[in-house]
């Protein structure tokens, strides 16, 4: 790559996702370890070690024979040496797909420090699909973007999962203002493909979901293990002090004006009203949530506390 090249390349990091930094994350993902939640609390849940016991391939235990048990699970060699029948115990392993809700709309399109909220979306959304296709899971996607709502059926194989990580980059790519269906009924979509038992990220800044969508997350919710991963920027939490602004959304260029210290609460105090009413109603749900800023390492998010505890951040 020439220097030019370089110097677009680092121009636009951080505003545009490109598909070779998401490949790069692969080796990043392998420092998650096991993923978050990796305790199923639904019978039908992944290629995990599970708490039901059955004819599988993983070798649990032996144990003293008892009423019921297959009689083709007789372990001969124990029992001839104790002198009482003993069986052997297997756990079962399940499937578990991992799908992704990934928001790249007109609101994610936005950052004042590190990355825009929608590269930090696709960022995770990555992670985790590396994660999951080196454990053995299979991956699939609802992408929704300006350019379209990407659909990608659970898969891991390579050529699949290239072509999920290129559709977020694409998705970090398109600016325009509209998108083809609202969050609402991206998270329809999503709840109409994840079956029973499977592992959910949705990864958004929630501002677009409504009472539609709230009651699709909860429906998900009782049907398999949903995480929800809230990102905002830092500027959208405390207002830039007082002042006159220009900003830009990429192709436009307008001045805005900021007030004093009554402009600054009420910019505050909306802000926590919104991610207020987000984590009660995860709490209500059992939905994990997690909240991390754009300033905020990926990673860090994803290998700390906060999916198991709740927000990271005072929101």
């Amino acid at each position: 790559m020439d220097k030019a090249n370089k110097k677009n390349e680092a121009g636009r990091r951080g505003v545009v996702a490109s598909l070779d930094e998401l490949v790069d994350l692969r080796a990043d993902a392998s420092r998650l370890g096991n993923p978050p939640f990796q305790r199923a609390r639904h019978a039908l849940s992944g290629p995990y070690i599970s708490a039901f016991r059955g004819g599988g391939i993983e070798f649990d235990e032996v144990r003293t024979y008892q009423p019921g048990d297959d009689v083709r699970c007789i372990d001969w060699r124990v029992t001839a040496r104790t002198g009482r029948v003993h069986s052997r115990i297997f756990r079962e392993e399940r499937e578990r797909p991992v799908w992704l809700g990934v928001d790249l709309g007109p609101d994610m399109h936005f950052g004042t420090r590190r990355a825009f909220k929608s590269v930090v979306a696709a960022r995770i959304a990555a992670l985790l699909a590396w994660s999951a296709r080196d454990r053995g899971d299979r991956v699939g996607a609802v992408i929704r973007s300006a350019a379209r709502i990407g659909e990608h059926p659970p898969s891991c194989t390579d050529s699949l999962l290239f072509a999920l990580l290129s559709d977020l980059a694409q998705g970090t790519e398109a600016h325009e203002d509209e998108v083809p269906e609202t969050l609402d009924e991206s998270c329809e979509r999503l709840a109409a493909r994840a079956r029973p038992g499977c592992q959910v990220y949705l990864l958004s800044d929630f501002r677009d979901l409504e009472q539609r969508g709230r009651e699709c997350l909860a429906d998900l919710a009782r049907r398999t293990d949903l995480i929800c991963v809230a990102i905002h920027d830092p500027l959208e939490a405390v207002a830039p002090p007082e002042g006159r602004y220009r900003v830009s959304n990429g192709r436009d260029i307008c001045s805005v004006s900021t007030g004093g210290r009554a402009f600054s609460e009420s910019w505050a105090q909306d802000f926590v009203a919104r991610r207020q009413a987000l984590t009660e109603f995860c709490q209500s749900h059992r939905i994990g949530l997690v909240s991390m800023a754009t300033e905020d390492e990926e990673l860090d998010a994803l290998v700390g506390p906060s999916l198991r505890a709740g927000p990271r951040r005072a929101a």
